[in-house]
Order: C-alpha cells, then structure tokens, then sequence
C-alpha cells in the first residue's frame, strides 16, 4: 500500500521543500515522489560554490525566523491605541518564552538588513547583476525594500514613546520629499499626524498585504536562481563536477542554520529590546532608544542632512536599482566597472557611517516642537476636550 501511494503521489509536492530550501536540484515530475525526491538530492551545484554563496540563504533564514517568531507573537497583540502597549507588556512578562520570541523578532529584523546588504555586496561584486541575471538582481532589491517596509511598519506596534516620535519625525521628513512627499506620508499616516489610524495600517501592511508580496518575490527569485544557476567567478573556467547538495552543501547550510540561530538566540538573551513609556502625542521624551539598524541611518540623514539628504539617499538607490539597463557589458571584474563600483561604494560607506552614527543618538532633536506643532495645528488641548472641567474640579473641591 505504501508502495502504491509513493506512486500516486504528485512529485510537484516537493517543491515545497525546494522552496525551503530543503531541495536544490530540478524535479523530475514524471517519476515516484520517493524517486524524484532521491535524485534531486543528488544534484550537484557548481564548483565553485562556496561559503560566500551563504550569504542569501542566512537573509531568508532570518526571514523565516521573523514568519515564525512575528506569528506567534500575533496571537497576543492588539493593534489600537488603548491595547497595544498593554499587550507587548504582557507577551515580555507573562507569555511563556515571550520576551524571547520578541526579542528574536526584534534582533532578525535587524540582522536580516545586513544579510541582505551583504549579499547584495557580494552580487554586485561579482557582477552577477549582468545579463541573464539583471531580473534577479532587480527582485532581490525589491526584496531588501519589501524587508524595510517589514520594519518600518512593525516598529510602531509597541506603541510606547521611542516607537512613536521616532516614527513621527521620519514620517515628517518623508513629508519633506520633493513632488511625491506629502501624499506618501499623508498615505502612511492614514491622518493629521501618527494616531491610532497610523497603527492600524501599519499592521494591516505588516501582516496581511507585504507577506503577499513577499511570497510571489520569493518564489519568482528562487526560480530565476535555479534557472540561470550560481554566476561564476570572473574569468572562471568551471572545472570538475561540483559538489553534491545532499550531504555536501545541505550540511554547510544546516551548520550555518544553527549557529545563525545560536547567535540570534544570544543577542536576544544578553540584549533584550527595552520599552519606554506609553506613546503621549503631547509630550516628547527625553530621549530614544533605536532598536533597528534603518532607524538608526534614517535618523542619522534627517538629523544631519536633512529631508534632502534622505531624499538624495534614497535616489542612490534607486540608480542602483536601475543599475543593470545601463551597464551591460560583459565584464564583470569591479575593477573594470569604475562608475558602478564607485556607486555602490559610495552608498555603502553612506550606510555604514550613517549606521554608526546614528547608533548614538539618543536624544530627541529640537523639533520636538513636533509635539507642540501638532497640539496647535490638529491636536485639541487637553482643556478643550472636556469643556467646563476645570469647574468641576473646583466644585469637587480638589
């Protein structure tokens, strides 16, 4: 009987596993799952498959930890203003292994922006952006965004007073932006300045719309991967068979798995991600707390530079982006490619020196007239919203 099942079954059903990364090598449809399962483990990727091709995969494991650790951490939270900041202290205090899995949470999204960078590096200086891989390339940037869009609307959700006036001042910076700023930012804000409104959509894009986008990135990514295969050192000549997937390169990526996991696991033990107070619209804090690697270069630019200099920051990307339409030539040495290296360069020492930076900033810059702009232009005062209070309190005898 069990027999007749493994031939019955659909060998299609294991590309699940290869989505996970679990299989490398193609599916032979037509055969038994068992079959089609047993040669796909005998795949043999290139030879010179190494270690620094680790890269992408450490980014989607620590993707999948954040799927995982941000799932499990949604069965307690509430997303409104009166029950966010509530929740996040009972998960930290009274869920079993609570403050654990958020703290994983917290720690993935930020070293899953530097895996990614990484790997970025690593593509790039391998030219592995050149055609047949300018698509990927492109997918993998739109992934990285998708990612940072992950953390900008999941940093909010404590709803306590770093979360809230950090994501206030970017918003307004954002607002800054030259044609499309406002109507981004009144986009992102869902009203007159960050409200429960704000919250609210930060969670719906955080947990139903971008894990969508995400899934369909994912999927057209690995299968452009496995498509065109691993780009080969500039100048290589491919020699010898490759090395199997299964045990060879399944045992590199399962050592790498488990010390991610142990250095994740660490660093959210000896480091837990504090709370401040409950978000007050009226009242800025005297100081911040950054938890997330793009916090840290966002507030660098704005405070530094500027709404410009997150503007011009962002159109470096974006020549990045559309890196692979104008260099189209074979050569993939860095070397060879002076402007496109000198590119990448510059943005990546900018992100680096604006990481630094904005590591140490800790206070809260002198707009904090931030809160008195929005108590005069949208916020009522405090007095105004509960006419004749005062003479109640008098007649109390308070």
């Amino acid at each position: 009987m069990r027999q007749d099942l493994l031939v019955s079954t659909d060998a299609s059903l294991l590309g699940f596993l290869r989505f996970l990364g679990l299989l490398y090598g193609p599916i032979a449809r037509r055969l038994p799952i068992d079959e089609a399962f047993r040669k796909s483990l005998r795949y043999r990727l290139p030879a010179h498959a190494g270690w620094r091709h680790a890269l992408g995969g450490i980014t989607y494991l620590l993707f999948i930890f954040m799927i995982i650790t941000g799932v499990l951490l949604s069965f307690y939270y509430r997303p409104s203003v009166q029950e966010a900041y509530p929740s996040i202290q009972y998960i930290v205090s009274r869920v079993p292994f609570g403050w654990m899995l958020r703290d994983v949470h917290v720690w993935s999204a930020s070293l899953l922006i530097v895996a990614g960078v990484a790997h970025l590096v690593r593509v790039f200086m391998s030219g592995a952006y050149k055609p047949p891989r300018e698509t990927n390339w492109t997918i993998g940037l739109l992934l990285i965004l998708i990612f940072v869009a992950f953390g900008a609307t999941g940093y909010l959700r404590p709803w306590d007073q770093w979360a809230y006036w950090t994501t206030a001042e970017v918003v307004n910076a954002i607002e800054g932006f030259p044609l499309l700023g406002g109507f981004v930012a009144g986009m992102i804000k869902g009203d007159e300045f960050v409200s429960g409104a704000t919250l609210s959509r930060f969670f719906a894009l955080h947990v139903i719309v971008l894990p969508w986008f995400t899934l369909g990135l994912l999927i057209l990514h690995f299968a452009l991967i496995r498509k065109h295969g691993l780009a080969p050192p500039s100048g290589a000549v491919p020699q010898g068979e490759g090395i199997r997937f299964w045990p060879n390169h399944f045992a590199r990526t399962f050592s790498v798995g488990v010390l991610l996991l142990a250095f994740v696991l660490t660093l959210a033990a000896l480091f837990p991600r504090p709370i401040g107070e409950p978000a007050d619209p009226y009242v800025a804090p005297e100081g911040i707390v950054s938890t997330w690697v793009v916090i840290d270069v966002s507030l660098a630019l704005v405070r530094y530079l500027g709404t410009w200099g997150l503007a011009l920051f962002s159109a470096l990307a974006v020549v990045l982006f559309l890196l692979p339409m104008f260099d189209r030539k074979p050569e993939t040495r860095w070397r060879k490619r002076p402007v496109a290296t000198a590119l990448a360069t510059i943005y990546l020492v900018g992100f680096l020196v604006a990481w630094a930076v904005g590591r140490n900033l800790g206070s809260v810059p002198p707009s904090a007239s931030l809160g008195r702009t929005l108590e005069e232009r949208v916020l009522p005062a405090p007095e105004e919203t509960q006419p004749g209070a005062e003479a109640e309190v008098e007649e109390d005898g308070s």
